[in-house]
């Protein structure tokens, strides 16, 4: 017999209240019930009824900022509230000045860290290389680069970042920031609000509550930004992420006619006018040369009707990486949604470089009445198509078990469901033995021996929500993209054949390719849930 499914298929829901209820399990002193009113829904205007769950009292996501913040609010969103107004910078300095003590302290007994190290490299830098120049140069990072998260208690191998590294609180004058939950005390143990100006997209569902935010914040140095890219900064040492970073040089003033703008530079200034940044923030990007981003593509999801993985498609025929052969695809993800071969065949032809009609026109000739499909049944990829995901028992043995789990999301009638691929799927574990990964990382590589390789880092996860669907449109019978969520990433190239290096307990093996320019963060090739009959995925609900 089905089980009533509470968010009716909305998988993003269901992650919002995974999330809640880890709240519930790690802050279990006093309650407050948070009914369906307290948990917005980024993705549909009319929201699934919740069950109940309780949080503890007087901790809000976030209520207020500084004196200094515009409030830019996409429509359609989830909201936060922010709780940053009346500031007493003195005594927040000196309370900062002792939290960060007290965790350097810590830190100091937990972990031995070995001193940050900067190979030299011969010739024009690499994306690999950029990771090799070093903070003593101007820009640490102008070619771009990909880490893992530094993670407390792990020993740092070159390859990963901590976020005081990413900001550079000394020098950083502007931070736009973006996150599904805040931690104000902790996020402004970071930032010098004495210094930094910072814009937080913030999502509200109305215009009233846009307002009582608005209110909460000082004007003048603080700005909001929030879409939905949740990051766990490796502090608690249970969970990584991963993080793509570019230093952009000030453009040269002198120069009168720049360069056309980069693929790069136009997709990312429509996605944050699409999301109601003030035109003169766009438009300072300007003053930055965007040359080095030329390579990458930066892929985006606006909720309702953009680009998704028909833009994937287009990205990837537009840097040139497209192909007619087969191609292999390692999906890492921290959300299952109620996926079917559908969505797995869009994916994989938009991996190829389709522009998403070829799936579309695949189901519609299946669908049509009176029709014979062109196939009997949709290919299954299923040696060509691999899906990371944690199960109940690697998310049961690590280090932060089933409480650093909250926001790992899938439940037991997707997963049963007769239509969802399990024979793609295989279980997702950390190279860092113990973590939990929040990583969304899509890993491509031509089939035909091709040097020619890719990867997604980034927001989405395996669903309709994160990459669209192609329907059918009533009004002019054309195809038309509709999807839930705003999401973001950047598809980084690759050209060159990697060096293996074992980490942990595995190795590369044949994604080896990617290893000098994306670290590799689970073991491979990964147990595959189809090669056990006991073996059940992480499913929230049921923990």
């Amino acid at each position: 017999m089905d089980v009533q499914d509470p968010f009716n298929g909305d998988e993003d829901a269901a992650l919002r209240y995974a999330i809640e209820l880890s709240l519930q399990d790690v802050e279990n002193k006093g309650t407050e019930v948070l009914s369906d009113d307290s948990s917005s829904d980024e993705d549909l205007e009319k929201r699934p009824i919740y069950p109940s769950v309780t949080k503890k009292a007087g901790n809000s996501s976030m209520q207020g900022t500084s004196k200094d913040a515009t409030l830019a609010t996409p429509q359609t969103a989830p909201t936060m509230t922010c709780g940053l107004s009346g500031l007493d910078r003195k005594k927040m300095e000196e309370e900062r000045l002792a939290r960060l003590g007290k965790r350097k302290a810590r830190e100091e007994d937990q972990m031995i860290q070995e001193p940050r190290q900067r190979a030299t490299t011969d010739g024009t830098p690499t994306l690999a290389a950029s990771a090799a120049i070093g903070y003593s140069a101007s820009l640490p990072f102008p070619t771009g680069v990909i880490k893992k998260t530094w993670t407390a208690g792990y020993r740092r191998t070159g390859d990963d970042i901590k976020i005081e590294e990413v900001l550079q609180k000394d020098e950083l004058e502007m931070a736009v920031l973006s996150s599904f939950q805040w931690d104000e005390d902790w996020l402004l143990s970071k930032i010098d609000i004495g210094k930094t100006k910072m814009l937080l997209i913030a999502f509200a569902s109305s215009a009233t509550r846009q307002e009582e935010m608005k209110a909460n914040v000082p004007e003048e140095r603080i700005k909001f930004c929030f879409p939905p890219i949740p990051y766990d900064w490796g502090e608690t040492g249970v969970m990584e992420n991963v993080v793509f970073l570019i230093d952009l040089p000030r453009r040269d003033t002198t120069v009168l006619n720049r360069n056309k703008p980069t693929l790069f530079e136009e997709e990312l200034c429509y996605f944050l006018r699409a999301q109601g940044l003030d035109e003169a923030l766009v438009k300072s990007l300007a003053r930055y040369d965007f040359s080095a981003t030329a390579r990458y593509g930066f892929v985006h999801c606006i909720g309702q009707s953009h680009m998704g993985y028909c833009g994937l498609g287009r990205t990837i025929t537009a840097l040139g990486l497209s192909t007619t052969g087969d191609v292999e695809i390692d999906y890492v993800v921290s959300s299952l949604g109620s996926v079917n071969m559908d969505l797995i065949s869009a994916i994989y032809h938009a991996a190829q470089g389709d522009n998403g009609l070829k799936e579309y026109e695949e189901r519609s000739a299946r669908n049509a009445k009176g029709k014979r499909a062109t196939k009997a049944q949709p290919e299954t990829f299923e040696d060509r198509f691999r899906v990371y995901f944690p199960s109940h028992d690697t998310v049961n043995r690590s280090r932060g078990g089933k409480n650093a789990a909250g926001t790992i999301c899938l439940q037991s009638k997707w997963w049963d469901s007769a239509t969802f691929p399990r024979r793609l799927v295989r279980d997702c574990k950390s190279v860092r033995a113990g973590l939990l990964m929040h990583s969304k990382m899509l890993l491509v590589r031509h089939s035909s021996g091709s040097p020619t390789a890719w990867g997604y880092v980034g927001s989405a996860n395996l669903s309709d929500s994160a990459w669209g669907r192609l329907v059918k449109d009533k009004a002019t019978g054309k195809p038309k993209l509709t999807c839930r969520n705003w999401e973001c990433g950047v598809l980084v190239p690759v050209r060159d054949h990697g060096r293996i290096i074992a980490e942990g307990r595995s190795s590369p093996g044949p994604l080896s390719i990617f290893q000098d320019t994306i670290p590799i963060p689970m073991e491979v090739p990964g147990e595959a849930y189809s090669m056990s009959g006991t073996k059940r995925p992480w499913l929230f609900l049921e923990r």
